[in-house]
Order: structure tokens, then sequence, then C-alpha cells
């Protein structure tokens, strides 16, 4: 959803009425995670997508008919239906997709200047919608951060709950240490994939906001700045700098943080180097075991973007719990989650049911060595929902 709220919160404020289409449900293969938003105005302008081209053509005119005054509906579309092929969804899953009016000065356009205010803020928000019933379409905003690694996927199409809740105001952090070329193209692809990003160098004459436009820039000691931020599950530490004196009192505190993901630049030499360094200033195997080192997946690329891609594309996969591997090769459900991946190399239910074949397991070395550690399907960029 947040990707649509600056369009959104900008309708609201001028008083312009427009439709909003949310997925509020999914099963199998869905193409968008569960809080995907469209929004359509009166005068036919579509911004956002709900299922990256499959049936925004159905949304788009169930969009227009509630702006003509239809109620508030929950449309579901599904490979098993008569009409998949007409609208498009072919990829196997189902999604259940909320449409409600938000006319000018509504309790919805309140909610949606509010949601945009502390998502822009960054204040961590729960937005329930209410699913079924009298109180179709009706939202609620509160604080608070919706429970992560909870999840609304299963075997098979659920029936649909009286709400669903999505969490606003947390996107994920990106914390860049060493700004090095590289960073310069990292912090920028984070950037467009809606990251908080930092970099934090105490070198002011590399350190500089021209340099990093999108980024806070913070000239500092790397480990005394990490000392002070709350590093959570989605947030992701990438140590760029090459430099001893640098990276490895960065990674000391970085390793033994509940981070979702971190990672180090270097050859395979200075990655042996700074192991035995870690190993000297006494940070725990279990804690070394989940860096990511050298960083990045293997995409053949040199240049700061393209290393700067493969960076980004490792942080992704580990959020899923995924193994990074080319598709066109794997078996198994394109969006599956780590949760059905398991259960598909397993041969569980869930594998049987949405897959013709085993998923592809999840490595060994991507499983969180200790209990205090995050999940690597912590999913901390998404929009996380639960159900009450």
């Amino acid at each position: 959803m947040r990707e649509i709220l600056p369009v959104a919160s900008r309708w609201a404020r001028d008083g312009s009425p427009f439709a909003m289409a949310t997925v509020v449900g999914v099963a199998g293969s869905g193409p968008r995670e569960v809080g995907a938003s469209m929004v359509v105005s009166a005068d036919g302008a579509v911004f956002g997508t709900v299922s990256g081209g499959c049936v925004e053509g159905a949304v788009y005119e169930r969009c227009l008919e509630v702006l003509a005054g239809a109620p508030a509906l929950v449309d579901r579309f599904a490979y098993s239906d008569a009409d998949a092929f007409a609208v498009g969804l072919t990829c196997g899953g189902t999604i259940d997709v909320l449409v409600r009016a938000v006319p000018p000065g509504s309790a919805a356009a309140a909610d949606v200047q509010l949601l945009a205010a502390r998502e822009e803020a960054a204040i961590a928000t729960q937005y329930t919608l209410v699913t079924a019933g009298p109180d179709l379409g009706r939202g609620s905003v509160a604080d608070g951060e919706a429970s992560v690694g909870e999840s609304v996927r299963g075997a098979a199409v659920r029936p649909l709950q009286d709400a669903v809740t999505l969490h606003v105001g947390v996107p994920g952090q990106l914390i860049i240490v060493g700004a090095v070329e590289f960073a310069v193209a990292l912090a920028r692809l984070g950037t467009a994939m809606g990251m908080r990003v930092a970099v934090v160098d105490p070198r002011p004459v590399f350190a500089t906001h021209a340099r990093f436009p999108t980024a806070e820039v913070v000239v500092d000691w790397p480990d005394r700045y990490l000392k002070t931020q709350p590093l959570g599950a989605r947030t992701a530490v990438c140590v760029l700098t090459h430099d001893p004196k640098f990276d490895v009192p960065a990674l000391r505190v970085a390793l033994v943080a509940p981070v979702g993901y971190i990672g180090a630049m270097g050859s395979r030499r200075t990655h042996e180097d700074r192991l035995r360094r870690l190993a000297a200033a006494g940070v725990p195997e279990t804690a070394v075991a989940r860096l990511r080192s050298p960083i990045g997946l293997d995409l053949g690329g040199r240049t700061p973007e393209e290393t700067a891609l493969s960076i980004l594309a490792e942080i992704v996969a580990d959020r899923h719990g995924a193994g990074g591997g080319r598709l066109s090769e794997l078996p198994g459900a394109v969006h599956a989650d780590a949760a059905e991946r398991a259960a598909g190399a397993s041969g569980g239910v869930i594998g049987a049911a949405l897959t013709s074949a085993p998923a592809a397991p999840v490595p060994a070395d991507r499983a969180a060595s200790d209990a205090s550690m995050p999940s690597t399907a912590c999913a901390w960029m998404s929009d996380a929902a639960v159900l009450p």
C-alpha cells in the first residue's frame, strides 16, 4: 500500500474522489502480496498495481463502478474461474481484492492522508480494513507495528476473514558502511526500492550529501553509529570499506544484533583475513556464520550499478528465504514464500498442493544459526499482513 500513498493523499487533500483497490487475500502463486494497492481517479487516472498486470483491467472496471455509486466489494480472481483467461490471472494463484470508493472529506480520505503522513515520518502504524459484513471497506488506523512473519498464504484458498491488518511507517533500513563509489549506486537503488538509506563514514571528504542526495549521510565511525541505532529484522547492513579499521569494528556490532542481513565486500582473501580478525575480536562463530561475504549474488557484473544490483538481489533472496537461482531452472510456484519452499522441499502438504514438483530447498546457510537471530523470512519490506 505504501507506494500509492503519496498520490492518494494528494488526491484526498485536493478533494478529488477516487477508488482504492487493495489485495486482502492471497493463495498459491499470487503475483502481488497482501496490501498491494491501486487507486483510480474520477477522470480515469491510475496509479499502483494489484497483480503486476494480470487483472488490472477487471479491477479498473470495478473501481469505476464504485465511483459511480456501487457499494464496496471484495472480488476474487482465480485460475480456476471460468473467466480466468478473460481477466488474465493465469499464474495459478488466487487473490481477493477489496474495492471501495474514497469520497472527498470522508473518513477513508482522512485515513489516507494520515497514513501518508505517518509513512513519511516513519511512524509504525497498523491499518485494519474490514473485508466482510455490513462495515465492508471501513478502515481504522492505530499505533504499532503489525507482527512480522505471519502470512495469509496457504495451501488452498482460505475463506475471507472479517478484517486484515497492514502496516506502514516501517520501511526497510539499509545502512551502508563506507562512502565508496559502490555505495553511491547502492544508496540510489536502495532508495528506489523504498528503503530508508544511511551512509556512514568518518571521512567528511567522501561522506557528502552531494554524492548521496537520497540518503542520510553520517560522518562518524561506523561502529559507534551502529551502537546508537535501533537495529532490527528490517535492517540490512552492507560493509563496503575493504579496510579492517572500519569494517571489523562495524561487523562486531552488527553481527551480534538481530538484523535481517549483514554483508561485507571484498575478495576471498580479504574475507579470510576478516574472519581471522573477527575471531580474534571475540565474535562468536554462530554470529560470524550470518555474514554474507563476499557480498552479493553471482550476477557476473563489475560496475558499481551491477554490483549494487547483486547486493540488493541477495538481500531480497535472504528476506524471502530463497536461493537466488534462475526461475527457469527451478520447479515449484514462482511466488512461493519461505514456508512453502520448505514444505515443498520436504514433500509437505503445501508443496504438494501448490506445485507439481518439490520446490527448491532453502540453503542451510540461510537459516538463522541461533534462536535469538531473526528468521530469513522476516519480510521486513512488505506490507506484512496479519489476521486478527
